[in-house]
């Protein structure tokens, strides 16, 4: 689904450029850090960091699909460089960056995916440098999108609570912290549907064809407004390494 993804991903025109620029404000992003994106999908967000910040060093997009990483280009923009490897693969030093040190980091709802996300982060953890910074972008234990009932019912089972991740973060040693924000979101009624049975959130992925169909109609009768409009609401868990910066 590599070259559908940002199709079927993205919400609005306005949300990849709100949201990148939180994660740079929240990380304190500047144009000489070593950066890198992990679980970077086609790097929608990394693509929009790099346009604002006009980095020095190349945003590493890491990411296990090379299919996802292919979207990047080919050859990739000069300020994006692709490193095919999963999260655990930077954690325990199995692949090698181009970067002995990192300034800072982003997970963007990429965590749930991890088996063991103690050990997970403490391994990247230890990959920043003094004064390094580690983002985990993630929904709340509980959402208000217009889904259907036994999708959000399953997305609270699947859900790891963020002051959980945060606690992960001090244990690797990290000062951290939890934070919200908040975007409004406009969709197209249909082009939410369309996302919905393109299974555009994991847990979709968790429910049959005709499952799907039968939320949808679901979504039908709750939703007869044109458009939908819902809160999308993110937890960021921010840890830093003690220290100065490189």
């Amino acid at each position: 689904m590599a070259a559908e993804y940002d199709e079927h991903w993205v919400y609005g025109p306005d949300y990849v450029p709100w949201m990148s620029g939180r994660i740079t404000e929240a990380l304190r992003l500047g144009p000489t850090d070593r950066i890198a994106d992990i679980g970077s999908g086609t790097g929608l967000f990394a693509r929009q960091v790099a346009k604002q910040l006009q980095p020095r060093h190349p945003i590493l997009c890491v990411d296990p699909s090379e299919a996802m990483l292919g979207q990047l280009g080919t050859p990739p923009p000069a300020d994006l460089t692709p490193v095919v490897a999963s999260a655990e693969d930077i954690a325990e030093v199995r692949t090698r960056l181009p970067y002995e040190q990192l300034d800072a980091m982003w997970l963007k709802e990429s965590v749930h995916h991890v088996a063991d996300p103690a050990h997970t982060l403490r391994g990247l953890a230890d990959r920043l440098a003094p004064g390094g910074r580690l983002l985990v972008v993630m929904l709340p234990a509980t959402i208000q999108y217009p889904l259907f009932e036994a999708a959000l019912a399953r997305f609270e089972e699947l859900q790891p609570d963020p002051a959980v991740i945060e606690g992960h973060l001090r244990g690797a040693g990290l000062d951290a912290g939890l934070s919200y924000v908040e975007h409004e979101l406009h969709i197209d009624r249909d082009k939410y549907f369309g996302m919905v049975r393109a299974r555009y959130m994991s847990l979709l992925s968790t429910f049959s064809d005709s499952e799907i169909e039968k939320g949808v109609e679901e979504m039908r009768g709750a939703h007869p407004e044109p458009v939908l409009v819902f809160p999308d609401r993110f937890a960021f868990v921010l840890g830093r390494r003690g220290g100065e910066s490189a």
